[in-house]
Order: structure tokens, then sequence, then C-alpha cells
């Protein structure tokens, strides 16, 4: 597992936090005193946060899980696309466009329009089949969804969790992803609520070598989880494995793991019922219409014995 050390987080500046007439309330077991006006995190209480946060995100990643990288601020956005993209996760790093997660929908339908536009930019389209102008405005539109959707554009659904820098900044995010129920990773300093955060990681969200531990070391646990892929999907003999059509094992996400979980251990187990074992009796061939036969020879003498015993009627 990735683990960061306390003295990493010392030299990254993790423990400064924000003017003490800025803070917040509830961050108030998190601090561990205050020095010229400005809180100082305690990061005896941050580090073991720290490396949960990274524990879950590895083992989501090892179960080939989706997390969304989000860091619209200035600090955050170079390093949000360097370090995604090295980990092969979707991210936002420009503007959170109102439903992301809640109208993911409609959100499709403009990323399948920035790959169609590139997709014909690729061909060299745009300058033979139209004009100067309208080329240009092609290009002026694929710019501007690159420049919001890029980061998403090969997520196929809705995420399995969000890894946030700063929940304040990110406050649309947050509430996205808690209407959704989906799990949130995130930093958080000493000015912001950690209500709603999953994994809250108490620490400064503004200083860039900061950010930059954050994000390297969630990257480094998500490449160490999507190493252990290959391993997850080997079972035993005795377990069934869906196939694909290649002949490739089938892989779950998370999601529908915990679904098909959840209705295996919600099914009402089959009742055993004790089965009477009833006795055959076996008739040689033949033997059918000889039985009968006897059965009427022997019913003969029953009536003539029957008849004679019983009074004979009394004359009117």
């Amino acid at each position: 597992m990735v683990e960061v050390s306390m003295r990493q987080m010392l030299e990254a500046g993790v423990h400064f936090g924000h003017q003490t007439r800025y803070w917040h309330p509830k961050m108030a077991p998190y601090i561990f005193g205050e020095r010229n006006k400005i809180h100082i995190i305690n990061l005896e209480k941050t580090l073991p946060l720290f490396n949960e946060g990274m524990a879950f995100l590895q083992k989501l990643a090892g179960r080939n899980g989706t997390i969304l990288v989000v860091g619209t601020k200035r600090a955050a956005q170079e390093v949000v696309k360097t370090e995604a993209t090295r980990c092969g996760m979707p991210y936002v790093n420009r503007r959170w466009m109102g439903g992301t997660l809640t109208n993911f929908r409609t959100i499709r339908r403009s990323v399948n329009r920035l790959k169609e536009i590139a997709a014909m930019s690729e061909e060299g389209g745009l300058a033979e089949r139209l004009s100067k102008k309208e080329a240009l405005r092609y290009r002026r539109e694929h710019e501007k969804l690159e420049r919001s959707l890029g980061g998403i554009k090969d997520m196929e659904g809705l995420p399995d969790a969000l890894y946030i820098i700063d929940v304040g900044h990110e406050k649309n995010a947050v509430a996205e992803a808690r209407k959704l129920n989906i799990p949130i990773v995130a930093v958080v300093d000493s000015n912001h609520c950690p209500d709603g955060i999953d994994f809250m990681i108490p620490g400064n969200d503004d200083a860039i070598r900061s950010i930059e531990l954050y994000l390297k070391t969630a990257a480094d646990a998500i490449v160490q989880g999507r190493v252990t892929i290959p391993e997850a999907a080997v079972v035993g003999g005795d377990e069934f494995v869906e196939l694909d059509a290649s002949g490739e094992p089938i892989r779950l996400s998370p999601k529908e793991e915990d679904e098909r979980a959840g209705l295996k251990k919600n099914a009402v187990p089959r009742k055993e019922t004790a089965k009477k074992k009833v006795p055959i009796r076996t008739r040689a061939a033949g033997s059918t219409r000889a039985t009968r036969e006897a059965e009427d020879t022997d019913a003969v003498p029953a009536a003539e014995e029957a008849a004679a015993d019983s009074p004979e009627p009394s004359a009117p």
C-alpha cells in the first residue's frame, strides 16, 4: 500500500491552515493550535486519515472502479490533468459544469459532439468540406468543449468515487455526489465543513506542493491497485466465471458486484421437504389379466355364501 510519512507532509506544508478568523468550528478536532493568527493542522490525525483514503482508492482501482479527480482551482489545474492522465482516470480541471453527475445523459451528448468534431478534424474534412468561416467556428467549438469536457470524454458512466482537492471550491461537485450517494475522498482545510465527506483529509488545499503530494500519492495508489486486477480475476475451479464473446472473463464494476452480492445475501433459502418413499409393486408381464380372472372366480362363491346366510324374505 502507498503510504506517506509525516516528514513529507511537513515539507509540503500540509499543516498550514487558514487564518483563525475564517475557521470552521467542526474542524476543531483536527487543529493543533495557532501561530501568527494561522491555524496549524494536527498531522498526527491527518496522516492516518490520508492513508485510509489512499487505501480506499487503491482498493477501488483494484476492483476496476472509476475515480473522478476534481480540482478546478488555478493551483491544481495542471497537476490534476497530469496525474489523472498518468493513472488513467477521468478528471475535471477547468470548470464544473452543472449536472455533470445528476444530468449525465445530457452531458454525454456534448461529449459525443466533441468526439464527432474531433473525428472530422482528424480526417481533414473541416478544411475541405467547409468554408473558412465555418471551419473556424467548428475549431472554436471544439476548443471550448475540449476545455470543459476533455477530461471526461472517455468516462462511459457515473464514477464510483470522487477525489476532490478543495471542498469549498468544488461545492457543486460535492452536492451532486452526495445526491447520488457516490463516495467522496476530499481534502478539507480549516475553513470548510467536513460534513458529507466519506474519507476526509484535513490539510492545506492551497499550496502547490501540498496539492502535488495529494495527487501524486493518489495516482500511485491507483496505479498500484490497477496492477492487481488480473490477479483478482483469477477464481477457483468451483466458481462460475462469465465470459464474453471473445472468451475473456467479464469484469463487473464495484456497483454491479455489490448489487449481485446483495441479491445473493437477501435470497430466501429454499426449504428442503422430506420426500416419502412409496414402495413400488412390480408385476410380471401378462399377470394383470390373470389377476383379474382370479378375482372374478373368487367373487362367485363369496356371493353364494352371502346369499345363503341372509334370511329369506317373509311371504306377504
